[in-house]
C-alpha cells in the first residue's frame, strides 16, 4: 500500500506522508516512494518547489523500528535507505517542510533536509535515537548542529530531549513559526518560492548546502550508526521501547 499522496499546485507540488496508523513513520517502502517522487519532480520544469507535510496531525514520528530491530551492521552498510536519503538530499529545487505534531528521528532528519522548515504550535521535534542505543543514521546530527550549534545539538542528541515549536524557532532549527497549523503558512511560502527565479534559487540552494555540510563528518556519523546496529544495547533499547520501560544499557 502506498502511503504517499502528491498533488500538483500552481508551480509547485504538495507531497503528503500518509501512514497515519504509524504516525507517518518512515519505513523503507515509504522512503523509496519519497525518493522516487522527488527524482521525478527534479526534472519536471512545471515544478519549481516542493512542500512536504504529514497527514493526521503528525509530520513523521521516526523510522520504523521494526525494520531496525534485527538489522545488522553488514545489512546497514548496503541498506537501500542510504541511496534514498542521498537522492532526497540531491533534490535541486527549494523544499519546504511543514511540521505539525511529531517530527522525531528519521522524521526530523527529513525535515532537516528541507530548505525552509515551518513549525506549527503542536510541533514536537527531536533526535532521540540514543534512547534506543543508536544515533541518527541519515545525517541528522550533522545537519542539526549546522542549524542550532554544537551545544544545543549535543543537548538534544545526547539526552534525547524533544523540543516544542517555540524552542525550535528560537534556536533556529525552524525558519518560520505559525500561529496554529504549519501548513497554511508553508503553502504561502512555497507559492512565493515558485514565483521566484528558478535558476537563482537552485544556485543559492546548492551553495548553502555545500557551505553547511561536511561530507567526511556525515560519513563518520553514518559509519558509527552502522556499528551500533550490532550492539546489545540497540536490542535492549528497542525492546524497552516496546515494553514501555526504561532500558538497562550495558555498553555492549
Amino acid at each position: 500500500m502506498k502511503h504517499l499522496v502528491t498533488q500538483d499546485e500552481a508551480g509547485w507540488v504538495r507531497v503528503v506522508i500518509d501512514r497515519q496508523q504509524a504516525r507517518n513513520a518512515l519505513n523503507t517502502s515509504l522512503l523509496a516512494d519519497l525518493a522516487a517522487e522527488f527524482a521525478t519532480y527534479a526534472v519536471d520544469p512545471a515544478c519549481r518547489a516542493v512542500l512536504v507535510h504529514g497527514a493526521g496531525g503528525n509530520f513523521a514520528a521516526g523510522a520504523d523500528i521494526g525494520e531496525i530491530e534485527t538489522k545488522t551492521r553488514v545489512e546497514g552498510e548496503v541498506d537501500a535507505r542510504k541511496a534514498h536519503w542521498a537522492s532526497l538530499r540531491a533534490f535541486p529545487k527549494p523544499v519546504v517542510a511543514a511540521v505539525d505534531g511529531f517530527a522525531l528521528g528519521g522524521g526530523l532528519e527529513l525535515a532537516l533536509i528541507a530548505d525552509l522548515l515551518v513549525v506549527g504550535q503542536t510541533a514536537r521535534l527531536g533526535l532521540p535515537e540514543t534512547n534506543l542505543g543508536l544515533i541518527p543514521g541519515a545525517g541528522g546530527g550533522q545537519r542539526l548542529m549546522a542549524r542550532i550549534g554544537p551545544a544545543r545539538a549535543a543537548r538534544m542528541i545526547l539526552t534525547g530531549e524533544i523540543i516544542d515549536a517555540a524552542t525550535a524557532y528560537a534556536w533556529g532549527l525552524a525558519s518560520h513559526i505559525a500561529e496554529e497549523s504549519a501548513v497554511p503558512l508553508a503553502e504561502d511560502l512555497t507559492t512565493n518560492l515558485a514565483r521566484r527565479a528558478p535558476l537563482a534559487l537552485a544556485a543559492a540552494k546548492a551553495s548553502l548546502v555545500l557551505g553547511s555540510e561536511n561530507v567526511a563528518a556525515l560519513q563518520a556519523e553514518r559509519t558509527a550508526f552502522e556499528i551500533l546496529l550490532d550492539s546489545v544495547d540497540k536490542l535492549e533499547g528497542i525492546q524497552a521501547f516496546r515494553e514501555k520501560r526504561k532500558p538497562e544499557f550495558r555498553g555492549q
